[in-house]
């Protein structure tokens, strides 16, 4: 298993990197570790590229009232994306092109690129969630 940090000024304290490295020795991505994360990087991450943005997109389709109705909500919302099993196929199709644009542009921002993308695999989807 692999951790992987955001870089945070809380997260690259002497303390958190000596913690990374007993518990994920060499193995763990972030500013300070093993394996370099370039900072402003999270078009690489799928939870940053989709699944928080999914989730609180089904969380809070209607107002939250209490603090409990939000957890509930958000047990629900993830235990639908887990039971999606297309949605991780996209996902992963969707790292692949994010992975291959990243080479090809020499690590240089491509969300810009994405867009004609995104909206082709949002449809896709919907049309495939609606079968």
């Amino acid at each position: 298993m692999w951790f992987m940090h955001d870089g945070a000024p809380a997260h690259f304290s002497i303390v958190v990197r000596n913690h990374l490295d007993a518990t994920y020795p060499g193995r763990w991505i972030g500013r300070g570790g093993p394996v370099a994360w370039p900072p402003l990087s999270p078009e690489l991450n799928p939870l940053d590229f989709f699944f928080w943005g999914h989730l609180k997109s089904l969380v809070y389709q209607t107002p939250v009232d209490t603090l409990e109705d939000l957890a509930a909500r958000i047990a629900v919302a993830s235990a639908n994306i887990a039971n999606t099993p297309v949605m991780f196929e996209r996902v992963r199709r969707s790292l692949v092109r994010r992975c291959r644009l990243c080479n090809e542009l020499r690590g240089r921002n491509f969300e810009q690129l994405l867009s004609k993308f995104l909206v082709v695999s949002f449809l896709t989807f919907n049309s495939l969630s609606v079968l």
